[in-house]
Formats: structure tokens, sequence, C-alpha cells
């Protein structure tokens, strides 16, 4: 549970209880009662077995794939892919890819919907580079029409592991992904992924030479 998932239940909690003192009434402190439930289910964070394979890309967040594509960049040609997080999704956000957090740039914006292509572009948004050693790994925290607060709890210098929580978007929101172009996508539009377990690409890993390896073990 993240903690701010108590937060905001006790507030309901507080608002029943005066309800109840100052109305007697059991309709008028339903609601609050059924927010406070509902923000203690939204706030889970369940527990996931991060994949240990090499050049695997795991999903940051919880939701459907709506976008798995190659798009250009200013550093070139880049594979991306989105996941959109409806408000029954878990929010919490984890770590694509183990690595140093090289760069964390939060950015003011509109409040599309999360299912708008455009909204990669104008909504609130934070993005994170991650120095993977091969190559570099980023994902953006894209707020949606309901989110209004992205959390992100990495700074530059930290060192993540792969599936480790980096923060969350509040209630509606979606995660792109964008990775080595040369990675070979795992998942397709449409695609149901859990966050720090589904896995959503993999970067093809350097050949080994057998016949150099046998000739050096021999001499």
């Amino acid at each position: 549970m993240v903690r701010d998932g108590y937060f905001y239940a006790l507030g309901m909690v507080v608002v029943a209880a005066l309800l109840w003192l100052l109305t007697q009434s059991v309709p008028q402190t339903s609601l609050p009662v059924l927010l406070a439930l509902f923000f203690l289910w939204f706030f889970r964070d369940p527990e996931r077995k991060v994949p240990t394979g090499p050049g695997e890309i795991v999903s940051p967040a919880d939701g459907v794939v709506t976008q798995a594509e190659w798009i250009e960049t200013s550093g070139g040609s880049r594979l991306r892919i989105s996941v959109f997080l409806s408000v029954f999704d878990v929010h919490v956000n984890r770590a694509p890819v183990a690595g140093t957090v090289k760069a964390v740039e939060y950015r003011e914006g509109q409040f599309l919907n999360a299912m708008n292509s455009l909204s990669a572009v104008v909504n609130e948004q934070t993005l994170v580079v991650l120095d993977a050693g091969t190559c570099e790994i980023s994902y953006k925290q894209i707020a949606g029409l309901l989110a209004r607060r992205i959390v992100c709890t990495v700074k530059v210098g930290d060192r993540v592991q792969r599936g480790q929580r980096v923060g969350m978007i509040k209630f509606g929101s979606r995660v792109d992904v964008l990775m080595p172009a040369d990675a070979v996508p795992r998942v397709d539009r449409g695609s149901r992924v859990l966050g720090g377990s589904t896995i959503l690409a993999v970067l093809p890993q350097p050949a080994i030479n057998s016949a150099n390896t046998t000739a050096e073990v021999a001499s």
C-alpha cells in the first residue's frame, strides 16, 4: 500500500464521521466511506516477480499497450512502447531496466486524455533517462485527463534495479518507454501488461564465438 492511500482514506473517514454527527444519516455518510475504501484499493502496491534474463526490458506500469512503434528522435531511431493506465490499474511505476539515472526532467503541461497521441508532447510529464551500461533507456511519466500529480522518487546519480519502484502517477495516466531501435518487441498493441513483470522488449546480446572460445581454452 502506498502511504498516500492512507491519507486520502483517513480524510474521507473524517468527513464521514462529521456527516454522521451532523445528520445521523446513513445515506449521506456512505459516500465518503465508499471513497475511503476506493482509495485504499487504488493505492495498492502488490509485489511482482521481476524477470532476470539478459537484455530484458520490463513494463514500467500496469495497463494496456496503446503504441509499439519505431519513431525518429534527435538521437536517432528509437522503439517506443506506450502503456495506458486506467483508473482501475495499479499506478506504482517501476524501472524498466537496471542502470544509473542520467537525467530527470519535469515539464508542466496540459491534461489531455492519455489515449491521445498528443499527450506525449503537450501533457505534464517527467522524463527519466537511465544509463544501462551499453545503451540508454528512458521512460516518461505522462499525466492524463484525471491525473494531476506525477510522483518521481529518483534523482540524477541514483542506481536503480530492474523492476524497482520509481514513483507513481495518481489516477489516470500513461507511461512511454524509449529504447534502442534494435530492441525486439515482445508485446503488441492491445497487450495487457504488469509493471515490473511483463517483458516489453529484449535487447540483442553480443554473440559468443564458440570457435574462438574453444581455441582459447585449448591454448
